[in-house]
Protein backbone atom coordinates (compact mmCIF):
# COMPACT_ATOMS: atom_id res chain seq x y z
CA UNK A 1 0.00 0.00 0.00
CA UNK A 2 1.25 3.44 -0.96
CA UNK A 3 2.63 5.56 1.86
CA UNK A 4 1.63 9.17 2.05
CA UNK A 5 3.83 11.60 3.91
CA UNK A 6 1.61 13.29 6.47
CA UNK A 7 2.21 16.62 8.16
CA UNK A 8 3.03 16.88 11.82
CA UNK A 9 0.15 18.53 13.67
CA UNK A 10 1.28 17.41 17.09
CA UNK A 11 2.18 20.93 18.16
CA UNK A 12 -1.39 22.19 17.46
CA UNK A 13 0.06 25.45 16.19
CA UNK A 14 -2.49 27.90 14.93
CA UNK A 15 -2.24 28.48 11.13
CA UNK A 16 -0.86 31.86 9.99
CA UNK A 17 -3.25 34.79 10.02
CA UNK A 18 -4.59 35.45 6.48
CA UNK A 19 -4.57 38.93 5.01
CA UNK A 20 -8.35 39.29 4.90
CA UNK A 21 -8.46 39.39 8.73
CA UNK A 22 -7.20 42.99 8.62
CA UNK A 23 -10.18 44.15 6.52
CA UNK A 24 -13.29 45.61 8.24
CA UNK A 25 -15.30 42.46 7.65
CA UNK A 26 -12.33 40.33 8.69
CA UNK A 27 -11.96 42.19 12.00
CA UNK A 28 -15.65 41.53 12.72
CA UNK A 29 -15.12 37.81 12.09
CA UNK A 30 -11.99 37.51 14.25
CA UNK A 31 -13.83 36.30 17.37
CA UNK A 32 -15.62 33.60 15.38
CA UNK A 33 -12.38 32.53 13.75
CA UNK A 34 -10.58 32.41 17.10
CA UNK A 35 -13.38 30.33 18.64
CA UNK A 36 -13.33 27.96 15.66
CA UNK A 37 -9.57 27.44 15.85
CA UNK A 38 -9.46 27.03 19.62
CA UNK A 39 -12.58 24.92 20.18
CA UNK A 40 -13.04 22.95 16.95
CA UNK A 41 -9.84 22.71 14.90
CA UNK A 42 -7.63 22.21 17.95
CA UNK A 43 -9.57 19.07 18.93
CA UNK A 44 -8.90 17.31 15.61
CA UNK A 45 -6.09 14.77 15.40
CA UNK A 46 -4.99 15.76 11.90
CA UNK A 47 -2.20 13.21 11.67
CA UNK A 48 -4.48 10.29 12.57
CA UNK A 49 -7.23 11.44 10.21
CA UNK A 50 -4.90 11.81 7.24
CA UNK A 51 -3.21 8.49 8.00
CA UNK A 52 -6.58 6.73 8.04
CA UNK A 53 -7.91 8.32 4.85
CA UNK A 54 -4.63 7.90 2.98
CA UNK A 55 -4.40 4.25 4.03
CA UNK A 56 -7.77 3.51 2.42
CA UNK A 57 -7.28 5.52 -0.79
CA UNK A 58 -5.32 2.94 -2.79
CA UNK A 59 -6.72 0.38 -5.24
CA UNK A 60 -6.33 -2.86 -3.30
CA UNK A 61 -7.75 -6.19 -4.56
CA UNK A 62 -10.43 -6.02 -1.85
CA UNK A 63 -11.42 -2.53 -3.02
CA UNK A 64 -11.77 -3.64 -6.67
CA UNK A 65 -13.75 -6.76 -5.70
CA UNK A 66 -16.16 -4.82 -3.49
CA UNK A 67 -16.69 -2.16 -6.17
CA UNK A 68 -17.57 -4.88 -8.71
CA UNK A 69 -19.95 -6.64 -6.32
CA UNK A 70 -21.64 -3.38 -5.39
CA UNK A 71 -22.04 -2.43 -9.05
CA UNK A 72 -23.40 -5.89 -9.87
CA UNK A 73 -26.05 -5.70 -7.15
CA UNK A 74 -26.93 -2.15 -8.19
CA UNK A 75 -27.55 -3.03 -11.86
CA UNK A 76 -29.63 -6.07 -10.88
CA UNK A 77 -31.74 -3.90 -8.61
CA UNK A 78 -32.17 -1.32 -11.36
CA UNK A 79 -33.15 -3.95 -13.96
CA UNK A 80 -35.70 -5.33 -11.50
CA UNK A 81 -36.86 -1.79 -10.50
CA UNK A 82 -36.18 -2.73 -6.88
CA UNK A 83 -35.04 0.24 -4.75
CA UNK A 84 -34.34 -2.13 -1.85
CA UNK A 85 -31.76 -4.05 -3.89
CA UNK A 86 -30.14 -0.80 -5.06
CA UNK A 87 -29.84 0.32 -1.43
CA UNK A 88 -28.18 -3.01 -0.66
CA UNK A 89 -25.54 -2.24 -3.30
CA UNK A 90 -24.77 1.06 -1.57
CA UNK A 91 -24.01 -0.75 1.66
CA UNK A 92 -21.08 -2.48 -0.05
CA UNK A 93 -19.66 0.38 -2.09
CA UNK A 94 -16.10 1.45 -1.09
CA UNK A 95 -15.94 4.41 -3.50
CA UNK A 96 -16.02 6.90 -0.66
CA UNK A 97 -12.39 6.30 0.33
CA UNK A 98 -10.55 7.38 -2.86
CA UNK A 99 -12.89 10.31 -3.53
CA UNK A 100 -12.60 11.71 -0.02
CA UNK A 101 -8.88 10.98 -0.23
CA UNK A 102 -8.65 13.07 -3.41
CA UNK A 103 -10.40 15.94 -1.66
CA UNK A 104 -8.06 15.87 1.34
CA UNK A 105 -5.05 15.52 -0.97
CA UNK A 106 -6.11 18.69 -2.78
CA UNK A 107 -6.50 20.52 0.52
CA UNK A 108 -3.09 19.47 1.80
CA UNK A 109 -1.28 19.87 -1.53
CA UNK A 110 -0.09 16.23 -1.60
CA UNK A 111 0.21 15.47 -5.32
CA UNK A 112 1.41 11.90 -4.78
CA UNK A 113 -1.60 11.15 -2.60
CA UNK A 114 -3.86 12.80 -5.18
CA UNK A 115 -2.44 10.58 -7.96
CA UNK A 116 -2.99 7.45 -5.82
CA UNK A 117 -6.60 8.42 -5.13
CA UNK A 118 -7.36 9.29 -8.76
CA UNK A 119 -5.79 6.00 -9.87
CA UNK A 120 -7.96 4.02 -7.42
CA UNK A 121 -11.08 5.90 -8.52
CA UNK A 122 -10.30 5.30 -12.22
CA UNK A 123 -9.69 1.58 -11.72
CA UNK A 124 -12.85 1.20 -9.64
CA UNK A 125 -14.91 3.13 -12.19
CA UNK A 126 -13.71 1.06 -15.15
CA UNK A 127 -14.14 -2.22 -13.26
CA UNK A 128 -17.70 -1.31 -12.23
CA UNK A 129 -18.72 -0.22 -15.75
CA UNK A 130 -17.32 -3.34 -17.42
CA UNK A 131 -18.80 -5.69 -14.82
CA UNK A 132 -22.28 -4.14 -15.04
CA UNK A 133 -22.08 -4.18 -18.86
CA UNK A 134 -21.27 -7.91 -18.73
CA UNK A 135 -24.27 -8.59 -16.47
CA UNK A 136 -26.59 -6.65 -18.80
CA UNK A 137 -25.27 -8.49 -21.86
CA UNK A 138 -26.16 -11.92 -20.43
CA UNK A 139 -29.41 -10.73 -18.83
CA UNK A 140 -32.76 -11.43 -20.52
CA UNK A 141 -34.02 -8.14 -19.03
CA UNK A 142 -32.63 -5.15 -20.89
CA UNK A 143 -35.48 -2.65 -20.84
CA UNK A 144 -34.98 0.87 -19.49
CA UNK A 145 -36.65 0.79 -16.08
CA UNK A 146 -37.67 3.75 -13.95
CA UNK A 147 -34.56 3.20 -11.76
CA UNK A 148 -32.31 3.51 -14.83
CA UNK A 149 -34.20 6.43 -16.36
CA UNK A 150 -33.93 8.36 -13.09
CA UNK A 151 -30.12 8.47 -13.51
CA UNK A 152 -30.08 9.85 -17.06
CA UNK A 153 -31.04 13.49 -16.49
CA UNK A 154 -28.85 15.15 -13.85
CA UNK A 155 -30.12 18.35 -12.27
CA UNK A 156 -29.26 20.75 -9.48
CA UNK A 157 -30.90 18.56 -6.85
CA UNK A 158 -28.49 15.73 -7.73
CA UNK A 159 -25.58 18.10 -7.09
CA UNK A 160 -27.07 19.01 -3.71
CA UNK A 161 -27.43 15.33 -2.80
CA UNK A 162 -23.75 14.79 -3.58
CA UNK A 163 -22.79 17.98 -1.72
CA UNK A 164 -24.64 17.10 1.46
CA UNK A 165 -23.40 13.50 1.34
CA UNK A 166 -19.82 14.66 1.02
CA UNK A 167 -20.09 17.20 3.82
CA UNK A 168 -21.59 14.55 6.11
CA UNK A 169 -18.95 11.99 5.13
CA UNK A 170 -16.05 14.39 5.54
CA UNK A 171 -17.32 15.56 8.92
CA UNK A 172 -17.73 11.99 10.14
CA UNK A 173 -14.20 11.08 9.08
CA UNK A 174 -12.67 14.17 10.64
CA UNK A 175 -14.52 13.76 13.92
CA UNK A 176 -13.88 10.00 14.06
CA UNK A 177 -17.53 9.05 13.65
CA UNK A 178 -17.32 7.28 10.32
CA UNK A 179 -19.38 4.18 9.69
CA UNK A 180 -21.29 2.24 7.08
CA UNK A 181 -24.08 4.78 6.92
CA UNK A 182 -21.66 7.49 5.80
CA UNK A 183 -20.42 5.36 2.91
CA UNK A 184 -24.04 4.64 1.96
CA UNK A 185 -24.80 8.35 1.76
CA UNK A 186 -21.94 8.93 -0.67
CA UNK A 187 -22.63 5.70 -2.61
CA UNK A 188 -26.18 6.99 -3.16
CA UNK A 189 -24.73 9.64 -5.45
CA UNK A 190 -22.20 7.36 -7.17
CA UNK A 191 -23.05 3.69 -7.55
CA UNK A 192 -26.48 3.84 -9.31
CA UNK A 193 -25.23 6.30 -11.99
CA UNK A 194 -22.13 4.13 -12.49
CA UNK A 195 -24.31 1.02 -12.97
CA UNK A 196 -26.47 2.95 -15.44
CA UNK A 197 -23.33 3.83 -17.43
CA UNK A 198 -22.59 0.10 -17.74
CA UNK A 199 -26.17 -0.52 -18.86
CA UNK A 200 -25.90 2.17 -21.56
CA UNK A 201 -22.62 0.70 -22.79
CA UNK A 202 -23.98 -2.86 -22.97
CA UNK A 203 -27.17 -1.88 -24.81
CA UNK A 204 -25.47 0.81 -26.94
CA UNK A 205 -28.02 3.26 -25.56
CA UNK A 206 -25.92 6.41 -25.74
CA UNK A 207 -28.65 8.58 -24.21
CA UNK A 208 -28.53 6.54 -21.02
CA UNK A 209 -24.74 6.24 -21.22
CA UNK A 210 -24.16 9.97 -21.63
CA UNK A 211 -26.72 11.09 -19.06
CA UNK A 212 -25.57 8.63 -16.39
CA UNK A 213 -21.90 9.42 -17.05
CA UNK A 214 -22.61 13.15 -16.71
CA UNK A 215 -24.37 12.50 -13.40
CA UNK A 216 -21.49 10.34 -12.14
CA UNK A 217 -18.82 12.91 -13.06
CA UNK A 218 -20.88 15.72 -11.54
CA UNK A 219 -21.32 13.81 -8.31
CA UNK A 220 -17.73 12.69 -7.80
CA UNK A 221 -16.39 16.18 -8.57
CA UNK A 222 -18.88 17.65 -6.11
CA UNK A 223 -17.95 15.12 -3.43
CA UNK A 224 -14.20 15.58 -3.89
CA UNK A 225 -14.33 19.38 -3.90
CA UNK A 226 -16.71 19.46 -0.93
CA UNK A 227 -14.27 17.24 0.95
CA UNK A 228 -11.53 19.74 0.05
CA UNK A 229 -13.57 22.58 1.54
CA UNK A 230 -14.20 20.64 4.75
CA UNK A 231 -10.52 19.75 5.03
CA UNK A 232 -9.55 23.41 4.61
CA UNK A 233 -12.09 24.48 7.24
CA UNK A 234 -10.65 21.99 9.72
CA UNK A 235 -7.10 23.16 9.18
CA UNK A 236 -5.69 20.45 6.89
CA UNK A 237 -3.15 22.72 5.21
CA UNK A 238 0.52 21.91 4.66
CA UNK A 239 2.25 22.49 1.37
CA UNK A 240 0.11 25.27 -0.11
CA UNK A 241 1.17 28.88 0.09
CA UNK A 242 -1.40 31.58 0.73
CA UNK A 243 -1.39 32.47 -2.95
CA UNK A 244 -1.89 28.82 -3.97
CA UNK A 245 -4.68 28.51 -1.42
CA UNK A 246 -6.55 31.43 -2.92
CA UNK A 247 -6.08 30.02 -6.43
CA UNK A 248 -7.45 26.71 -5.20
CA UNK A 249 -10.44 28.37 -3.60
CA UNK A 250 -11.16 30.27 -6.78
CA UNK A 251 -10.84 27.10 -8.86
CA UNK A 252 -13.28 25.23 -6.61
CA UNK A 253 -15.74 28.11 -6.87
CA UNK A 254 -15.47 28.11 -10.68
CA UNK A 255 -16.03 24.35 -10.88
CA UNK A 256 -19.11 24.55 -8.68
CA UNK A 257 -20.53 27.37 -10.77
CA UNK A 258 -19.73 25.50 -13.99
CA UNK A 259 -21.57 22.46 -12.65
CA UNK A 260 -24.47 24.33 -11.12
CA UNK A 261 -25.42 26.43 -14.17
CA UNK A 262 -26.30 23.58 -16.61
CA UNK A 263 -27.80 21.54 -13.77
CA UNK A 264 -29.91 24.52 -12.81
CA UNK A 265 -31.21 24.78 -16.38
CA UNK A 266 -31.99 21.07 -16.31
CA UNK A 267 -33.89 21.48 -13.05
CA UNK A 268 -35.74 24.42 -14.55
CA UNK A 269 -36.83 22.24 -17.49
CA UNK A 270 -37.99 19.50 -15.12
CA UNK A 271 -39.92 22.04 -13.05
CA UNK A 272 -41.46 23.51 -16.22
CA UNK A 273 -42.64 20.07 -17.35
CA UNK A 274 -44.07 19.31 -13.91
CA UNK A 275 -45.93 22.64 -13.77
CA UNK A 276 -47.01 22.26 -17.39
CA UNK A 277 -48.44 18.84 -16.56
CA UNK A 278 -50.66 20.48 -13.96
CA UNK A 279 -51.65 23.31 -16.32
CA UNK A 280 -52.51 20.84 -19.10
CA UNK A 281 -54.63 18.88 -16.64
CA UNK A 282 -56.51 22.09 -15.81
CA UNK A 283 -56.93 22.86 -19.54
CA UNK A 284 -58.45 19.43 -20.14
CA UNK A 285 -60.68 19.69 -17.06
CA UNK A 286 -62.23 22.93 -18.41
CA UNK A 287 -63.86 20.93 -21.21
CA UNK A 288 -65.71 18.54 -18.86
CA UNK A 289 -68.19 18.73 -15.95
CA UNK A 290 -66.96 19.39 -12.44
CA UNK A 291 -67.30 15.73 -11.44
CA UNK A 292 -64.97 14.54 -14.21
CA UNK A 293 -61.60 13.10 -13.24
CA UNK A 294 -58.64 13.89 -15.54
CA UNK A 295 -55.51 11.75 -15.85
CA UNK A 296 -52.77 13.15 -18.11
CA UNK A 297 -50.65 10.14 -19.08
CA UNK A 298 -48.09 11.83 -21.30
CA UNK A 299 -46.86 15.10 -22.82
CA UNK A 300 -44.17 14.93 -25.50
CA UNK A 301 -42.71 18.45 -25.51
CA UNK A 302 -39.95 17.46 -27.94
CA UNK A 303 -42.42 16.49 -30.67
CA UNK A 304 -43.54 19.00 -33.26
CA UNK A 305 -46.43 19.48 -32.78
CA UNK A 306 -46.64 18.63 -29.06
CA UNK A 307 -48.50 15.37 -28.32
CA UNK A 308 -50.80 15.16 -25.27
CA UNK A 309 -52.36 11.85 -24.26
CA UNK A 310 -54.67 11.16 -21.35
CA UNK A 311 -57.95 9.78 -20.09
CA UNK A 312 -61.03 11.35 -18.51
CA UNK A 313 -63.65 9.65 -16.34
CA UNK A 314 -66.76 11.72 -16.96
CA UNK A 315 -70.51 11.32 -16.31
CA UNK A 316 -71.22 13.03 -19.64
CA UNK A 317 -69.43 12.62 -22.97
CA UNK A 318 -68.18 15.67 -24.85
CA UNK A 319 -67.87 14.89 -28.56
CA UNK A 320 -65.92 18.13 -29.20
CA UNK A 321 -63.59 17.72 -26.22
CA UNK A 322 -60.37 17.17 -28.18
CA UNK A 323 -61.03 20.23 -30.38
CA UNK A 324 -61.78 22.39 -27.32
CA UNK A 325 -58.66 21.16 -25.50
CA UNK A 326 -56.54 21.82 -28.59
CA UNK A 327 -57.85 25.40 -28.84
CA UNK A 328 -57.27 26.11 -25.14
CA UNK A 329 -53.80 24.51 -25.16
CA UNK A 330 -52.59 26.49 -28.18
CA UNK A 331 -53.93 29.70 -26.67
CA UNK A 332 -52.14 29.01 -23.36
CA UNK A 333 -48.79 27.71 -24.66
CA UNK A 334 -48.72 29.24 -28.18
CA UNK A 335 -47.65 25.90 -29.67
CA UNK A 336 -49.41 23.47 -31.98
CA UNK A 337 -50.64 20.32 -30.31
CA UNK A 338 -52.13 16.93 -31.10
CA UNK A 339 -54.68 15.85 -28.47
CA UNK A 340 -55.46 12.18 -27.84
CA UNK A 341 -57.73 12.15 -24.79
CA UNK A 342 -60.01 9.13 -24.29
CA UNK A 343 -63.29 9.51 -22.40
CA UNK A 344 -64.74 6.85 -20.09
CA UNK A 345 -68.37 7.09 -19.01
CA UNK A 346 -68.85 6.73 -15.25
CA UNK A 347 -71.82 7.27 -12.95
CA UNK A 348 -72.43 10.30 -10.78
CA UNK A 349 -71.70 8.32 -7.62
CA UNK A 350 -68.65 9.91 -5.87
CA UNK A 351 -66.82 6.59 -5.88
CA UNK A 352 -67.53 5.72 -9.51
CA UNK A 353 -64.56 7.66 -10.91
CA UNK A 354 -62.21 6.16 -8.33
CA UNK A 355 -63.48 2.66 -9.11
CA UNK A 356 -63.06 3.20 -12.85
CA UNK A 357 -59.57 4.59 -12.39
CA UNK A 358 -58.62 1.69 -10.12
CA UNK A 359 -59.93 -0.84 -12.65
CA UNK A 360 -58.00 0.88 -15.45
CA UNK A 361 -54.83 0.94 -13.34
CA UNK A 362 -55.20 -2.79 -12.72
CA UNK A 363 -55.65 -3.39 -16.46
CA UNK A 364 -52.52 -1.35 -17.19
CA UNK A 365 -50.62 -3.23 -14.50
CA UNK A 366 -51.67 -6.56 -15.99
CA UNK A 367 -50.68 -5.37 -19.46
CA UNK A 368 -47.26 -4.26 -18.18
CA UNK A 369 -46.82 -7.57 -16.39
CA UNK A 370 -47.67 -9.41 -19.61
CA UNK A 371 -45.13 -7.38 -21.56
CA UNK A 372 -42.46 -8.15 -18.95
CA UNK A 373 -43.42 -11.81 -19.14
CA UNK A 374 -43.10 -11.76 -22.92
CA UNK A 375 -39.72 -10.00 -22.73
CA UNK A 376 -38.45 -12.57 -20.24
CA UNK A 377 -39.71 -15.42 -22.41
CA UNK A 378 -38.14 -13.99 -25.57
CA UNK A 379 -34.84 -13.49 -23.78
CA UNK A 380 -34.81 -17.01 -22.36
CA UNK A 381 -35.81 -18.58 -25.69
CA UNK A 382 -33.12 -16.64 -27.56
CA UNK A 383 -30.53 -17.64 -24.96
CA UNK A 384 -31.51 -21.32 -25.06
CA UNK A 385 -31.71 -21.42 -28.87
CA UNK A 386 -28.41 -19.58 -29.33
CA UNK A 387 -29.95 -16.87 -31.54
CA UNK A 388 -30.71 -13.16 -31.38
CA UNK A 389 -33.93 -11.98 -29.74
CA UNK A 390 -35.14 -10.63 -33.08
CA UNK A 391 -35.31 -14.22 -34.39
CA UNK A 392 -37.96 -15.23 -31.84
CA UNK A 393 -41.48 -14.99 -33.30
CA UNK A 394 -44.18 -13.99 -30.80
CA UNK A 395 -47.88 -14.48 -31.64
CA UNK A 396 -49.64 -12.44 -28.95
CA UNK A 397 -53.14 -13.26 -30.18
CA UNK A 398 -52.62 -17.01 -29.86
CA UNK A 399 -50.08 -16.66 -27.01
CA UNK A 400 -47.44 -18.65 -28.83
CA UNK A 401 -43.67 -18.18 -29.25
CA UNK A 402 -41.59 -19.91 -31.93
CA UNK A 403 -37.83 -19.99 -32.53
CA UNK A 404 -35.54 -21.95 -34.84
CA UNK A 405 -32.52 -23.04 -32.82
CA UNK A 406 -28.95 -22.95 -34.06
CA UNK A 407 -26.64 -25.95 -33.78
CA UNK A 408 -25.03 -26.42 -30.37
CA UNK A 409 -22.26 -29.06 -30.19
CA UNK A 410 -23.14 -32.09 -28.07
CA UNK A 411 -26.88 -31.35 -27.76
CA UNK A 412 -29.17 -34.11 -29.10
CA UNK A 413 -32.77 -33.92 -30.33
CA UNK A 414 -33.89 -35.24 -26.95
CA UNK A 415 -31.89 -32.47 -25.24
CA UNK A 416 -33.70 -29.82 -27.30
CA UNK A 417 -37.05 -31.31 -26.31
CA UNK A 418 -36.10 -31.12 -22.63
CA UNK A 419 -35.04 -27.48 -23.02
CA UNK A 420 -38.35 -26.60 -24.66
CA UNK A 421 -40.21 -28.25 -21.80
CA UNK A 422 -38.32 -26.19 -19.23
CA UNK A 423 -39.03 -22.89 -20.97
CA UNK A 424 -42.67 -23.84 -21.59
CA UNK A 425 -43.17 -24.78 -17.92
CA UNK A 426 -41.98 -21.33 -16.89
CA UNK A 427 -44.54 -19.58 -19.14
CA UNK A 428 -48.03 -20.67 -18.02
CA UNK A 429 -50.70 -19.78 -20.54
CA UNK A 430 -48.21 -19.70 -23.42
CA UNK A 431 -47.26 -22.30 -26.02
CA UNK A 432 -43.54 -22.42 -26.67
CA UNK A 433 -42.15 -24.10 -29.81
CA UNK A 434 -38.41 -24.62 -29.98
CA UNK A 435 -37.50 -25.97 -33.40
CA UNK A 436 -34.27 -27.96 -33.18
CA UNK A 437 -31.66 -28.19 -35.94
CA UNK A 438 -31.77 -31.27 -38.20
CA UNK A 439 -29.97 -33.85 -36.07
CA UNK A 440 -29.86 -37.66 -36.07
CA UNK A 441 -33.02 -39.19 -34.62
CA UNK A 442 -32.85 -41.79 -31.83
CA UNK A 443 -33.48 -45.51 -32.49
CA UNK A 444 -36.73 -47.00 -31.17
CA UNK A 445 -35.74 -50.10 -29.19
CA UNK A 446 -38.13 -53.08 -28.90
CA UNK A 447 -38.78 -55.73 -26.28
CA UNK A 448 -41.18 -58.64 -26.65
CA UNK A 449 -42.73 -57.25 -29.80
CA UNK A 450 -43.34 -53.67 -28.53
CA UNK A 451 -41.30 -50.56 -27.67
CA UNK A 452 -39.63 -50.82 -24.29
CA UNK A 453 -39.37 -47.83 -21.90
CA UNK A 454 -36.36 -46.33 -23.72
CA UNK A 455 -37.97 -47.08 -27.07
CA UNK A 456 -41.24 -45.35 -26.10
CA UNK A 457 -39.26 -42.27 -25.01
CA UNK A 458 -37.39 -42.32 -28.34
CA UNK A 459 -40.69 -42.60 -30.18
CA UNK A 460 -41.99 -39.51 -28.34
CA UNK A 461 -38.83 -37.60 -29.28
CA UNK A 462 -39.16 -38.60 -32.97
CA UNK A 463 -42.80 -37.49 -33.04
CA UNK A 464 -41.94 -34.17 -31.36
CA UNK A 465 -39.05 -33.42 -33.73
CA UNK A 466 -41.15 -34.26 -36.81
CA UNK A 467 -43.95 -31.92 -35.70
CA UNK A 468 -41.52 -29.11 -34.92
CA UNK A 469 -39.72 -29.41 -38.26
CA UNK A 470 -42.81 -30.18 -40.35
CA UNK A 471 -40.91 -32.97 -42.13
CA UNK A 472 -41.67 -36.62 -42.80
CA UNK A 473 -39.92 -39.62 -41.20
CA UNK A 474 -38.63 -42.80 -42.78
CA UNK A 475 -38.91 -45.92 -40.56
CA UNK A 476 -36.62 -48.87 -41.20
CA UNK A 477 -37.31 -52.17 -39.42
CA UNK A 478 -38.56 -55.77 -39.62
CA UNK A 479 -42.22 -56.06 -40.61
CA UNK A 480 -44.48 -57.26 -37.82
CA UNK A 481 -46.82 -56.13 -35.07
CA UNK A 482 -44.21 -53.98 -33.33
CA UNK A 483 -43.28 -52.19 -36.55
CA UNK A 484 -46.96 -51.56 -37.39
CA UNK A 485 -47.71 -50.36 -33.84
CA UNK A 486 -44.88 -47.83 -33.91
CA UNK A 487 -45.95 -46.54 -37.33
CA UNK A 488 -49.58 -46.25 -36.12
CA UNK A 489 -48.55 -44.19 -33.08
CA UNK A 490 -46.56 -41.76 -35.20
CA UNK A 491 -49.36 -41.36 -37.73
CA UNK A 492 -51.85 -40.68 -34.91
CA UNK A 493 -49.57 -37.79 -33.86
CA UNK A 494 -49.68 -36.29 -37.34
CA UNK A 495 -46.30 -37.53 -38.61
CA UNK A 496 -45.93 -38.31 -42.33
CA UNK A 497 -44.20 -41.70 -42.76
CA UNK A 498 -42.53 -43.90 -45.27
CA UNK A 499 -41.57 -47.45 -44.30
CA UNK A 500 -38.56 -49.54 -45.30
CA UNK A 501 -38.34 -53.27 -44.54
CA UNK A 502 -35.11 -54.64 -43.04
CA UNK A 503 -32.74 -53.97 -40.21
CA UNK A 504 -32.43 -55.32 -36.69
CA UNK A 505 -35.31 -57.27 -35.07
CA UNK A 506 -34.88 -55.43 -31.73
CA UNK A 507 -34.94 -51.84 -32.95
CA UNK A 508 -36.52 -49.54 -35.51
CA UNK A 509 -34.39 -46.82 -37.08
CA UNK A 510 -35.93 -43.37 -37.70
CA UNK A 511 -34.43 -41.03 -40.28
CA UNK A 512 -35.50 -37.79 -41.89
CA UNK A 513 -37.05 -38.15 -45.30
CA UNK A 514 -35.06 -36.63 -48.16
CA UNK A 515 -35.48 -32.86 -48.23
CA UNK A 516 -36.90 -31.37 -51.45
CA UNK A 517 -34.38 -29.87 -53.83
Amino acid sequence: MARVVTPNYASKRRPPTPGWVHSPIGRALVPIRRWWLDNVVADVDHTAVIAKIAGESDASPRYIFMVMMSAGIAILGMLLSSPAVVIGAMLLSPLMSPIIGAGFALASGKLKWLRISIRALTIGTIAAILFTALIVLVSPLQTVTSEIAARTQPNLFDLLVALFSSLAGSYALIRGREGTIVGVAIATALMPPLAAVGYGLATLNWTVFGGALALYITNFLTIALSATIMARLYGFRTDLSARQGWFQNFGIFVVFVALAIPLGFSLRDIAFEANAQRVVQDVIAESFPDKARVNVTGIDWDAEPVVVTGTVDTPQFNSNANAEIKRRFEARFEREVVIAVEQYRVGTDPGAAEAAELARAKDEQRAQATERQIAEMVGELALVAGVEKSEVTVDRDNRRAIVQASHLPGLTVEGWRVLEGRVDAGMPGWSVELRPPLLALPSITLSEGEPDAAGQQALDVVAWAARRQGLGINLAGREGEAFDAVAAQLRERGVTLTQTNGGSPDRIEARWQALPE
